[in-house]
């Protein structure tokens, strides 16, 4: 089961990003609760850019641990960060 109260799950994406979708969905079933951050606003994107040292999308903030690059490579790592089964 999912650990859904996991404070401060932020995730930065853009519309038409292939691997937001997925983390957004994946996350979605796995129940975990987040803040979607979108980057096509240029405040938002320069936000990101102070706070993690990336504008690309998406880019998960889990309390006080960042991760950006594509879901299939940060599947694993996220769910640990989630406290969420192997293979979820």
């Amino acid at each position: 089961m999912a650990n859904t109260d996991i404070p401060g799950v932020e995730i930065y994406t853009t519309p038409t990003c292939p691997d937001c979708r997925q983390l957004k969905t994946w996350l979605t079933l796995n129940g975990v609760h987040f803040t979607e951050r979108d980057l096509t606003d240029p405040a938002v994107a320069e936000e990101a850019k102070a706070r993690t040292g990336v504008r690309v999308a998406p880019i998960t903030v889990i309390g006080a641990n960042v991760s950006y690059g594509t879901f299939a490579s940060r599947r694993q790592s996220l769910a640990d960060l989630l406290s969420l089964p192997r293979g979820a």
